[in-house]
């Protein structure tokens, strides 16, 4: 059974840190890449960053681009999302998905990933 899990969400100030993991298992994490998504209230899901399966390629929204960092620990079976200098606009639901892709390119449309967390929440207080 696929599942994937995150951790490390919680309540943090304006400027500070808070890391993200994502543990998979039931399927071969390896061959997929990953991508961590936010849903705000009010707005639509999206992608915030993206690591393709081999680590070797990353995508970041303009707007978390020099404060956030993914990376994966294939061997761990586990992605990881860095968030530094965070601002009140990055509080939302973070989910983490996995795309069937063993291409260079990360995906962004939400509807080619195959598998979802069940998100964590990420507030930031001003």
């Amino acid at each position: 059974q696929v599942h994937l899990a995150e951790s490390g969400g919680g309540l943090v100030q304006a400027g500070g840190s808070l890391s993200l993991s994502c543990t998979a298992s039931g399927y071969s994490f390896a061959m997929y890449a990953v991508g961590w998504f936010r849903q705000a209230p009010g707005k639509e899901r999206e992608l915030v960053a993206g690591i393709n399966w081999a680590g070797s390629n990353t995508y970041y929204v303009d707007s978390v681009r020099g404060r956030f960092a993914i990376s994966r620990d294939n061997a761990r079976n586990t992605a990881f999302l860095r968030m530094d200098s965070l601002k009140p606009e990055d509080t939302a639901v973070y989910y983490c998905a996995a795309d069937l892709n063993m291409g260079s390119v990360v995906r962004v449309d939400q509807n080619e990933y195959d598998y979802w967390g069940q998100g964590t929440q990420v507030t930031v207080s001003s």
